[in-house]
Formats: C-alpha cells, sequence, structure tokens
C-alpha cells in the first residue's frame, strides 16, 4: 500500500509541486497538499514542509507561517514520532516553530545563491538517510538567500556530541572548506535534526534532484529512506 505524505502549503510556498512530483510521479507514493489552515493530519506517514517565501518571509523567513494552523498539527504529529521534513523554507519554519534548534540568518555573502552543491553525509540513520553511508557525497542544489545556520556553542557542542548534524558543505572529494560553504553556515552545517531524530531541517532542495534528465537523483535518498523505515515500521 502506497504512503501519504502530507506537503503543507502556506501563501507564498513555490516548492510543494515539485515535493509533489517527485513523491507521486517518481516514486509512485501519495501526496495531499495540506493547506495553513488546516489541522487534520490523521492518516497521513510523513510531513514534508516545502522551500518558498512563506508569507513573503515579512519579519524574517519562517516567522509567521509557524504561527499557521498547520504547524501545531505539525508539531503533534512530530512528537508522535512520526518524519518530518523540511527543505529551504520549510528549515526555517522548523527552527521558529521550535522543533529544530538554532536560527537561519542571511547568507554571509548578502547575496541569494542558486547553485549546484555536494554534501557530506555526516548521519545515516533512519528515517531520513538510511539508504546512506557516513561520508558519501550528494550532490543536491541549493537556492537560498537566508541559508546561513547559527547557534550557540553549548547547543551546537551538545548537537555535535548527539549525532545531530546531518550533513555539512563539502567539496566533490568530501573535504570540507569555508569554499565549499554557500552561505557561512556554522561549522559548514547544511542539515540538522531534532534529538529524536525524527525532524530534520535542510537547506538544500531534495526534490529538485529526483530525475536523471534534471541533473541527478541524489535527492530521492531522503524519500527512499523515509519510505523503508515506515515499511520497517509496519512489519513491527
Amino acid at each position: 500500500m502506497p504512503k501519504r505524505f502530507a506537503i503543507v502549503v502556506f501563501p507564498g510556498t513555490w516548492s510543494d509541486v515539485d515535493w509533489h512530483h517527485a513523491i507521486t510521479d517518481v516514486l509512485h507514493e501519495d501526496a495531499e497538499y495540506v493547506f495553513h489552515k488546516q489541522t487534520d493530519l490523521s492518516g497521513f506517514d510523513a510531513v514534508v514542509l516545502p522551500g518558498g517565501f512563506s508569507y513573503g518571509d515579512y519579519l524574517r523567513p519562517g516567522a509567521i507561517a509557524h504561527l499557521s494552523p498547520a504547524m501545531q498539527s505539525v508539531i503533534d504529529f512530530a512528537s508522535a514520532g512520526g518524519p518530518v521534513i523540511g527543505s529551504c523554507n520549510g528549515f526555517q519554519v522548523l527552527c521558529e516553530s521550535g522543533l529544530l534548534a538554532g536560527a537561519l540568518m542571511r547568507n554571509q555573502s548578502l547575496q541569494f545563491r542558486c547553485q549546484p552543491q555536494h554534501l557530506l553525509v555526516e548521519r545515516a540513520a533512519a528515517p531520513f538517510t538510511s539508504v546512506t553511508r557516513v561520508g558519501d557525497v550528494l550532490s543536491i542544489p541549493v537556492s537560498h538567500g537566508d541559508g546561513n545556520y547559527y547557534v550557540d556553542a553549548d547547543t551546537l557542542e551538545r548537537m555535535e556530541a548527539s549525532g545531530q548534524i546531518a550533513f555539512r558543505y563539502c567539496e566533490a572529494d568530501g573535504r570540507v572548506t569555508a569554499d565549499a560553504n554557500p552561505n557561512g553556515s556554522l561549522h559548514n552545517i547544511a542539515g540538522v535534526t531534532n534529538e529524536a531524530g525524527n525532524v530534520l531541517g535542510m537547506m538544500p532542495h531534495p526534490e529538485r534532484a529526483v530525475e536523471p534528465e534534471l541533473g541527478g537523483t541524489d535527492g530521492l535518498v531522503f524519500l527512499r529512506s523515509i519510505l523503508e523505515s515506515l515499511h520497517d515500521r509496519a512489519r513491527t
């Protein structure tokens, strides 16, 4: 039976259609748009917070979106152990909601960056990266102006120790360098999880890397890992 993904849509979201295509047309699973005023996530197996400019990024990215009625349901879903993935603006919303630590600030260059990007896998575990290995290098595009991840020193130390750093920006050969960092993000961090590991936020756009014709399929890593995790859970 196909797994059901909820794709949360805020005013200004624009990666929702890309996610829907990746889930339904590429992987042949079920996906449904959940608009920001909806609160019923019953029957869904996973939740996606897509990229875009929710509420025009007024105040700061994600600051208004996290107050939407749908987000309390997302928080409840995550608290019950459900997998939640947020990319780009979705990552920003997750941080604003308190589901993830830290904040996304203006790119250090003060420039919008839209480019292919290499990521070093730091965490290879269910439900998001179980089909990878630590040290793998993925190619996933970025497209953002506010991707400079920051967290205070004590929290960063705890996150590093507990394996919450999922990916770092790197060179094609896996070296983590300043030149490979597109936004000035602390410690080259490109994606993080919560302590339980069932919420992932990342600035890159995996939904844009799901077909060879569009440059590669490394983005499928995340969806295939979620599906593997959901099927494993169903068997237990």
